[in-house]
């Protein structure tokens, strides 16, 4: 009698948690664990996981049960992904390792980028603890790597880390929803060799893309076609993904819900016309099962062939929940089957809701279900609705997850989509299928979608140049999502509810943040995380400077795009009055070009202008200007400019009354006497950027003892070859008592000045520290 009472109950149970209120419950559960500074120790996991079964067993208690169980399984996933990254003893050890190339290779003139399966490592012959997913780079003249080969290779790896910006691209966040354990480099050694290849859908997957470039070779279809239909964006430039962004469709290059279900709506159309064909089939095979099947494996075909990575993969499982619930007519709405879909995917891996993308795929479609309720009329005023619907109930979103939003996003969807959808990607598909084999016949459908995908990008283009295309927010605080969110749901209630324009009002938090003004005689300070570089803004009431824009590398990722620009975009900065390049040096100046684009500062200046690629001006001690009562002056260099390199640094001095800021740049103890010469009479607070990011050359005993900085930050970056800070110059301070911080263990730093003194406002890897960054 117990076991047939106990199947009922659970039967009960398991409708509960399907509910949406349950799946609500349960997303509160894990996203509460993302906003953990640290993970509980296992043990207490366990107790967290015994209670929370305990509670859903109780009629009255199974809301908050099911939420603090999907707590303790969230932080239990976190905690074994963790675990199994590169120890920290190994970083920056020559080690060799065992595995498989995994996803399509990216094949740079400076390097070939690729993912690698460890599965087993070893150190000096030993045996050690190591696999899972690590990203490699092989420089200098690397072999041909090939999708799915087995290789061993010499490798020096490190932990995912991050730099740490407002505003920025958080690499460890990252590494922890995918599964990457390390990032490294190959090494030079005879023990680099290919031991075989595997059998894998990744290597007909990059037949595929191969066909595509081999059709196209010279059209910009050659690099959009891969990544619309087949997930690969290696090819994509970035002028290309900013059009995309102006335009509002990344959604369509990442393969999302919208590339599934038209691939399982083919299925369907498939078995349809099947039956219309043979209708006597319909009295031995139930369509609705057939169909479902027929839509699945459809789905599931093309994910594989569009490389089945993390996006594809909630993807197609929110498409199958939907199916399966309305086969198995568990849904008695189309919500119920997206509550499965996200069930599914939270029991699989909660980790999903660190991705931008699983919130704006559920997100969006459940607003589509709740505002498109009722007859089904597919005219052009339902699709221009769900335009605006989609645009309404997404950006408070985009805004908290990108810093932006576009403004023509709604028409240049209303064109993209359906010649996308309609005709780019089954006849590219198909195209690049048949190529693959009969390239007589395949190479012609791709040319005619190559004709049609041109001119649209062309349109597209043009669109994107057009005025509010791309616009940046300042970075929001949760409360301004909250009220925004509200403002959406108001905002998109039907008709008969009164006065809901007022919802737009409480978009405005989010949007139009109102920024402290800062007042007279008072200015803050933003040394950004740029790695092994400089980047710094300064700010008074109503004046911006740059002093330094980042590093740019060889392979072309530039610093001053990827942190300097989008921190300040976080910050609200909408114009730059003064632009200061310390001197030449590409972790200086790497990022000038990408700032100046961005923001057009009205002056310009260096230490070494002719070594920049923007126009500047020659910097000479000397120049001082007063914003907002705030004195800044030129130290260094003094003419006549016989000096070459970091001694050419623009040295700039900031002052509030008794408060000062010292930006030497990389200049040597060669000059450090002149510049205290120049200071003199020093400020009682002063705040050093150290000289040359801690270089032995530089921070002489001399300089220090006349400044006594009251703080000095290093600039540098994790683990980097050159081992700055130097040991000793380290030493040197620590002896002399002066507190330092480097920029490579605490994010970007936050400082307030004013008349009497500094205040340290924030640390950001160190004061924003959820439990995956170190």
């Amino acid at each position: 009698m117990s076991g047939e009472g106990s199947a009922p109950r659970f039967t009960a149970l398991i409708a509960f948690a399907l509910r949406p209120v349950s799946v609500a419950a349960m997303l509160t559960g894990a996203v509460v664990v993302q906003c953990a500074p640290s993970l509980p120790a296992r043990w207490i996991d366990g107790l967290v996981a015994i209670l929370g079964i305990v509670l859903c067993l109780l009629r009255r208690s199974r809301l908050l049960g099911i939420a603090v169980v999907a707590i303790a399984w969230t932080a239990f996933r976190a905690d074994v992904s963790l675990s199994q990254r590169l120890p920290r003893a190994l970083e920056n050890d020559e080690i060799v390792v065992t595995g498989t190339v995994h996803d399509l290779p990216q094949i740079r003139d400076d390097a070939t980028r690729f993912e690698f399966v460890v599965d087993s490592a070893s150190r000096d012959g030993e045996s050690i603890s190591l696999s899972g997913l690590t990203r490699l780079s092989w420089y200098e003249t690397p072999p041909r790597i090939g999708t799915c080969e087995r290789w061993r290779l010499h490798v020096k790896l490190k932990r995912p880390r991050a730099t740490i910006n407002p505003g920025g691209f958080d690499s460890e966040r990252y590494a922890l929803e995918h599964g990457i354990v390390a990032v490294g480099s190959v090494r030079d050694s005879s023990e680099n060799e290919k031991l075989g290849q595997n059998f894998c859908i990744d290597a007909f997957r990059a037949r595929i893309v191969e066909t595509i470039s081999t059709a196209l070779d010279g059209s910009i279809s050659a690099d959009l076609l891969p990544a619309l239909a087949f997930g690969d964006q290696h090819a994509m430039s970035a002028d290309e993904w900013t059009i995309a962004r102006a335009t509002g469709i990344p959604h369509l290059i990442a393969i999302s819900g919208l590339h599934i279900a038209l691939f399982a709506s083919f299925g369907i159309g498939l078995m349809r016309l099947l039956w219309k064909c043979v209708p006597k089939l319909t009295l031995r095979l139930p369509a609705p099962i057939m169909e479902s099947l027929a839509s699945l494996f459809f789905a599931v075909a093309y994910a594989l062939i569009a490389g089945f990575g993390l996006p594809t993969r909630r993807a197609l499982v929110m498409v199958a929940a939907l199916l399966v619930a309305n086969l198995t007519r568990r849904a008695h709405a189309p919500i119920h089957g997206l509550a499965l879909a996200v069930v599914v995917l939270l029991v699989a891996d909660p980790l999903c809701v660190l991705s931008a993308g699983f919130w704006l795929s559920f997100v969006g479609v459940g607003w589509l279900m709740l505002c498109l309720q009722g007859p089904r009329r597919h005219n052009w005023r339902n699709i221009i609705r769900s335009q605006g619907v989609a645009t309404i109930g997404l950006l408070p979103l985009g805004v908290w997850f990108f810093g932006q939003s576009s403004l023509i996003a709604p028409l240049a969807n209303l064109i993209a989509v359906p010649v996308i959808c309609f005709f780019v990607l089954p006849l590219g598909t198909l195209g690049a299928f048949i190529g693959a084999f009969l390239p007589a016949i395949g190479f012609p459908v791709l040319t005619a979608t190559a004709f049609v995908l041109d001119g649209l990008w062309s349109l597209l283009e043009s669109m994107s140049h057009l005025p509010g295309s791309l616009w940046y927010f300042a970075e929001p605080t949760p409360i301004a999502l909250s009220f925004a969110i509200i403002g959406s749901f108001w905002l998109l209630q039907p008709r008969a509810v009164p006065a809901r324009a007022l919802g737009a009002l409480l978009f405005l938090p989010l949007l139009a943040p109102i920024r402290s003004a800062l007042p007279l005689g008072a200015f803050e300070f933003y040394l950004l995380d740029v790695g092994q570089g400089l980047a710094a803004v300064v700010r008074t009431n109503e004046h911006t400077l740059v002093y330094d824009t980042g590093p740019r590398y060889p392979s072309g990722f530039d610093l001053g795009e990827a942190a300097v620009v989008p921190a300040m975009h976080a910050l609200g900065v909408r114009h730059v009055d003064r632009l200061i390049v310390s001197h030449g040096d590409s972790d200086h100046a790497g990022g000038a070009v990408s700032v100046a684009d961005a923001f057009a500062p009205d002056f310009a200046e260096s230490g070494e202008p002719e070594r920049l690629k923007i126009t500047a001006s020659q910097c000479l001690a000397g120049e001082q200007w007063t914003w907002d009562d705030v004195s800044f002056r030129i130290v260094s260099p003094i003419p006549p400019l016989d000096a070459h390199g970091n001694d050419r640094c623009c040295v700039l001095d900031i002052r509030s009354g008794d408060a000062e800021l010292l930006l030497p740049g990389d200049i040597t103890s060669t000059i450090e006497n002149d510049v205290i010469a120049s200071l003199s009479p020093i400020a009682s607070y002063i705040v050093l950027q150290a000289p040359h990011h801690g270089s032995k050359t530089s921070s002489s005993d001399a300089f220090l003892d006349a400044l006594r900085p009251m703080l000095t930050i290093f600039s540098t970056g994790y683990l980097n070859h050159f081992h700055h800070p130097n040991a000793e110059v380290v030493e040197r301070y620590a002896a002399k008592e002066l507190p330092t911080l480097d920029t490579s263990e605490t994010g970007f730093v936050h400082i307030t000045f004013d008349g009497t003194g500094f205040h340290l406002v924030e640390r950001g890897r160190i004061d924003r520290h959820p439990y995956w960054r170190e």
